[in-house]
């Protein structure tokens, strides 16, 4: 596979041969609708970046083999598409076809990131630190350092847990600098270098790059059509004897998808046959945006005792800037965590600890308006998907922030790495599986607003009509973050 164009502003015409490939092969029997199709799709691939110096036409015509006539109409056909500008004196360059329609000013300008399952944060957290401020006084006069975290949050997370029927103690909870870090902390326990970790085929990116940085080898097995394969867990338990299992049974990261109490009691009792502990994340468990987030299952830890572990994070439901999450485990689990934490922090920030504290004194888990507005903004992309990418299927999921998209083809890296230049940010399924794969898939998540979101699906579907199956390039704009 030949290697992106580096962005230093000019390709050479041994480049360019290079990279064309086969380039009869992208259109008609004339070859200067090929010539501009093969052009055209490595621009919107993002090979050849916008503002590249191209060969001149004499030069290209000779390194191809073709007429100069030909590279002129190809060229002709570009600079129709808004695929290339020429200057006399200057040459002809790369820049990105703009539809007449266009709504933004600026593709460089406030993209529409559709990587980052993670909504602006919900109203009241101005007022929640005007709230604490005298209570933040108090704390001056300490040194600062809670390895466990601040008493009052560790009592308020505890007190969710027991409303959703998990009893739980402050001593139970361990507040950590988002769920990310609380994963962290529990693979630095739970797990040696070489070991094992059972998960889910997708999950959640971050919890696969955690797994690798503790160098722990993550052990995959996918999900059912219609949920989770306990057969296939049960399986996996007995041959590849995990050290630690980590699942997402809530509004599971990207399905959307959420596991039943007898699935739950399934789960829990296979992990204890074969003695593996399990981590379960339940970041996203509040965000119920079709019922009650206290009418759901009881959380995973109340069928397994000890040997489940719990972490989750204020970042999906209140906001992601005040990096705060928590581990709920038994007190023995609690105090190793606590133990390992100092190779890694010495506790988290009080006055966030103390604000997300008053935001959980509300009763609501997550206020009513946030759901109802997540809600609005999940149907408004459902309609979008449905009225611009008519062949994308998807399930639409009951909570969560999130669609899991099928595409017609295996375009996924191919896509997101397109839809960059043209102002979007996209993660492909490829980045929610442990080992690749998962190309025909696509992340999308409802978290921006409606007419943003419809923006954002209307460019993707422009895009899509421009890409094909083949494997996807070498990206220069790097790895995607995903959140």
């Amino acid at each position: 596979m030949a290697s992106s164009v580096p962005p230093s502003g000019r390709v050479s015409k041994q480049q360019l041969v290079r990279l064309l490939g086969e380039w009869r092969a992208h259109g008609s029997r004339q070859g200067s609708a090929g010539l501009a199709a093969g052009i055209k799709l490595l621009v919107l691939d993002g090979q050849i970046p916008p503002g590249t110096v191209l060969p001149a036409e004499r030069e290209l015509a000779e390194a191809l083999g073709v007429s100069r006539t030909l590279v002129g109409t190809a060229w002709d056909l570009l600079r129709a598409d808004g695929l290339i500008v020429s200057r006399r004196g200057s040459g002809s360059w790369t820049a990105l076809p703009v539809p007449a329609d266009r709504t933004w000013e600026s593709l460089d300008e406030q993209p529409l990131d559709l990587a980052r399952a993670a909504p602006e944060a919900v109203p009241g957290i101005a007022k929640a630190i005007d709230a604490v401020r005298s209570r933040f006084a108090a704390e001056l006069a300490g040194h600062g350092y809670h390895d466990y975290g601040v008493d009052i949050l560790r009592q308020r997370v505890a007190e969710r847990y027991t409303a959703r029927g998990l009893p739980t103690s402050p001593a139970e909870v361990l507040i950590t600098n988002g769920a990310h870090h609380a994963l962290a902390l529990v693979l630095r326990t739970m797990t040696d270098p070489g070991d094992r970790v059972l998960v889910e085929l997708p999950t959640y990116p971050n919890a696969i790059d955690a797994i690798k940085a503790a160098h722990a080898i993550p052990v995959a097995v996918p999900l059912a059509e219609d949920g989770w394969d306990h057969e296939g867990i049960e399986a996996a338990l007995r041959q590849a004897s995990p050290r630690l299992a980590h699942f997402i049974v809530d509004f599971h990261n990207p399905t959307g998808r959420r596991l039943d109490a007898e699935g739950r009691a399934r789960l829990v009792s296979a992990l204890r046959r074969a003695r593996t502990p399990v981590v379960v994340d339940e970041t996203l468990v509040e965000l119920d945006l079709d019922g009650d987030p206290l009418d759901g299952p009881a959380p995973l830890p109340a069928f397994g005792g000890g040997m489940v572990m719990a972490v989750g994070s204020a970042s999906k439901s209140h906001w992601g800037g005040l990096r705060l999450g928590w581990v709920r485990a038994s007190e023995q689990v609690i105090r190793r965590i606590a133990a390992a934490r100092h190779a890694y922090d010495l506790g988290s920030p009080v006055l966030e600890q103390l604000v997300l504290a008053e935001l959980y004194a509300d009763a609501d888990p997550v206020p009513r308006e946030r759901r109802a507005e997540l809600a609005a903004r999940r149907d408004a992309l459902v309609e979008a998907v449905r009225t611009h990418c008519p062949q994308w299927t998807f399930e639409v999921p009951c909570g969560g922030l999130s669609l899991w998209c099928r595409l017609p083809e295996p375009i996924g890296t191919r896509l997101a790495v397109t839809a960059q230049n043209f102002g979007v940010r996209v993660a492909p399924g490829s980045r929610f599986a442990a080992h690749g794969g998962l190309e025909r898939w696509l992340r999308l998540p409802y978290t921006l607003p409606p007419a943003q979101l419809a923006e954002a699906v209307r460019r993707l579907s422009l895009v899509a009509e421009n890409v094909t199956g083949s494997p996807a390039p070498i990206s220069p704009y790097g790895h995607i973050p995903v959140a």
